[in-house]
């Protein structure tokens, strides 16, 4: 069994952090908010610490998840950061959705004092998590990636390594960018749907079996329809990750119009009271009129 620490204790690390506590390993978990590593602790047992560099301390592998490249930077090269106590020939993962920049830049640092770095971002939300049905994608190097991968497991239905440093969140963009369009897809074709005169509910049952047929079409159909938005994965953080899209696009060359033209669709969503709304919460700047 592994020596493991893990920074990070939201509605995502939590559960994953339970998991590796339920395949008995030694998990000792940090949290910005120290109440939250304490309930962690009398729920799953380990031991919690008051910085990221005590939690690192002796460990054979580091998981982190937190907010965004500013939070991942503290965590790890900041004022008592991880990357401070972690000895050589350990592995820090970082399942924080975040830049390719920022992993390459954690991982020079991580090779120059000798352990490993995988950038790990994950996708399934809250219920993923919870349920230890996340897809995990990975960069890093082989080394490192098959020795993070059989802890991963515990909280993972899928685990890839996608190839060197910044591969993981490169993958995790294409992810989001996926996402968007089918989401705003599938807000105008119910929102067209009420606006014609169907039974909407009737309308997906038919054409989701056939090639419209997505995974947010099956399991938020019924909600967009009933305008409840309370799925755990907020428009803030969609915005968060758009933003990491489009300003790598920038950087590659690509051109995302799609992405571009729902990112602003989600800040009408914002500023209508919907920061905290879930993703398919698109359809409700549909409906307002």
């Amino acid at each position: 069994m592994a020596k493991v620490a893990f920074l990070g204790l939201g509605v995502m690390g939590f559960p994953m952090a339970g998991y590796l506590a339920k395949g008995g390993h030694q998990v000792t978990v940090y949290n910005r908010t120290a109440a939250k590593a304490d309930e962690w602790v009398a729920k799953h047992g380990g031991t919690a610490a008051k910085t990221p560099a005590e939690a690192a301390k002796g460990q054979d592998v580091v998981f982190c998840c937190v907010g965004n490249d500013a939070d991942l930077r503290s965590v790890t090269t900041g004022d008592d950061g991880a990357f401070h106590n972690m000895g050589k020939g350990a592995i820090f993962v970082d399942h924080t959705t975040a830049s390719a920049e920022v992993a390459r830049e954690l991982a020079k640092a991580a090779s120059d004092k000798g352990f490993g770095f995988v950038d790990a971002p994950v996708s399934g939300g809250q219920a993923g998590a919870e349920n230890a049905a996340l897809t995990v994608m990975c960069g890093g190097a082989q080394a490192d990636y098959d020795r993070a991968e059989p802890l991963i497991q515990h909280f993972a239905k899928a685990c890839r390594l996608m190839g060197p440093v910044g591969s993981g969140q490169l993958t995790k963009m294409v992810n989001q960018l996926c996402i968007a369009g089918v989401v705003q897809g599938l807000a105008e074709g119910l929102h067209f749907a009420e606006k014609a005169g169907l039974d909407a509910e009737a309308v997906i049952d038919v054409i989701s079996k056939g090639a419209a047929q997505s995974w947010q079409m099956e399991n938020r159909y019924k909600t967009m329809i009933a305008g409840t938005f309370d799925f755990g994965f907020a428009v803030n953080w969609m915005r968060k990750d758009l933003a990491i899209c489009l300003d790598e696009a920038r950087r590659n060359g690509s051109t995302l119009p799609l992405a571009a033209l729902v990112d602003q669709f989600y800040a009408e969503v914002q500023a209508m009271g919907g920061a905290r709304w879930d993703t398919s919460s698109l359809i409700a700047r549909l409906k307002r009129d």
